[in-house]
């Protein structure tokens, strides 16, 4: 079955609209391939558009992915703090020439 991960309302403004939605619930192991995939394809469109609404489709799924795992977004947010703090973080700007 071709297809792709969405956000839980979309079946619902799919029917809204006059639709019909083929849809299935995942397993454990196809959420968690299915967001990798998704996260690919967010960031992707991030870098095309550079917009705002794409960054935030890609936190939606580094949150959801997060989740999967069994960890939260404050366990990334915690991460996120520790490397800050040992290796600071990209304001300066700095590019190193390999």
């Amino acid at each position: 079955m071709a297809g792709k991960l969405v956000r839980d309302k979309i079946p619902e403004l799919i029917v809204k609209d006059g639709g019909k939605p083929n849809t299935r619930i995942l397993s454990d192991e196809e959420y968690l391939a299915a967001l990798d995939k998704k996260l690919q394809e967010e960031v992707a469109e991030y870098l095309e558009q550079n917009d705002l609404d794409e960054l935030g489709d890609v936190l939606e799924v580094i949150r959801a992915i997060a989740e999967a795992r069994g960890n939260g977004i404050d366990a990334i947010e915690n991460t996120r703090e520790q490397k800050f703090r040992e290796r600071g973080g990209f304001k300066e700007k700095i590019f190193l020439a390999l």
